[in-house]
């Protein structure tokens, strides 16, 4: 094999990760050219990835071959393989089936499904067994993916591989699609492919739609408001007060020592109100007289509406008088005729 076509390490990591050399416990006679080994704790087949690969250039090839994509037709019925049959079909122009296989699609002229293509390429012949006994009635070439227990009866070319998993199927097709992508010289073999293998992977519809309602349902966040206070600068002390100002003085300037401690005393500036009150000292009593109650009294303002109090007179409270008892009547009213 020429060093253009050998298998790089990162499409080897990707088989290994998306369980590509896993087959099942049965294994038809056709199929054991391409088991490396049987596992011997559960009895697995182990699929050789490199016939993998060799049968993947010669598949390719034969795609690439066909003039007209149209004529090529890509058929999947298992879910995990939907996805990325219609990927194939959109990247390399041909046309392709997903679910169910309309019968006499290939034999039936009145069928409204009916074409006459050149290639037909499937997802598991165990699967996919009705389209590949109709190609055998009129003679179209085959190529499958198979696993270790598919039949190879009308196979031309097989390309071995779990066909059973999830990641399995779609890498399958992706490395297809890539290598048919290189030899039609579409995209350069020495640049990998823009497109991520994830887009052929199967996506449940029901998950997507528990997704969609979980994010509906979040409470959404508003995002904190963030200020930019780069432009804004604090003003100087005293800036635009011309009362502060005409006070401010230089404070390191001639005034007092600034090793002096904290419990020494401050001078003050002789003439400032307060300077020489002692602080401690107790405040003078003082006697409110009758000038300045009258004063106090004058100064409130009397509403002529508010009601007045002054001819309401207490009253001792008035002890609670039990009940007179109640006269016996009982046959007094009912007289006997």
């Amino acid at each position: 094999m020429t060093a253009i076509l050998q298998t790089k390490n990162e499409d080897i990591e990707k088989m290994l990760i998306a369980s590509t050399h896993n087959g099942t416990k049965n294994c038809e006679v056709l199929i054991e050219p391409y088991v490396w080994r049987t596992r011997t704790d559960d009895g697995t087949n182990i699929i050789n990835l490199e016939k993998t690969w060799e049968k993947l250039q010669l598949a390719a090839r034969i795609i690439a071959a066909i003039e007209n994509p149209q004529d090529i037709v890509a058929f999947s019925k298992r879910e995990y393989g939907h996805r990325a049959v219609l990927k194939f079909a959109e990247y390399t122009g041909a046309r392709c089936e997903a679910g169910r296989w309309t019968p006499g699609q290939l034999t039936n002229q009145i069928c409204q499904k009916y074409s006459e293509p050149r290639l037909l390429i499937v997802n598991d012949p165990l699967v996919d067994c009705n389209p590949i006994r109709e190609a055998s009635y009129v003679g179209i070439p085959v190529i499958a993916f198979v696993d270790t227990d598919s039949p190879l009866q009308y196979v031309d070319v097989a390309i071995p591989g779990n066909t059973r998993t999830q990641y399995s199927i779609p890498l399958l097709w992706y490395l297809l699609t890539r290598e048919v992508k290189y030899l039609r010289g579409e995209i350069p073999r020495g640049r990998p492919w823009e497109v991520m293998v994830d887009l052929f992977f199967y996506r449940n519809p029901k998950e997507l739609d528990k997704q969609e309602v979980q994010v509906a349902a979040a409470p959404q966040v508003a995002p904190a408001e963030t200020y930019d206070a780069s432009g804004f600068e604090a003003p100087a002390y005293g800036v635009g007060d011309p009362q502060i100002q005409q006070g401010v003085t230089d404070w390191g300037a001639g005034g007092g020592d600034a090793n002096a401690g904290w419990d020494d005393p401050v001078p003050v500036a002789a003439g400032a109100p307060g300077a020489t009150e002692d602080w401690g000292a107790a405040l003078p009593e003082t006697t409110p007289t009758g000038d300045t109650q009258a004063q106090a009294q004058a100064q409130v303002p009397i509403d002529p509406m508010a009601p007045s109090w002054d001819h309401i007179q207490p009253q001792a409270p008035q002890t609670p008088q039990a009940p007179p008892p109640a006269a016996d009547n009982y046959g007094q009213d009912f007289v006997p005729q």
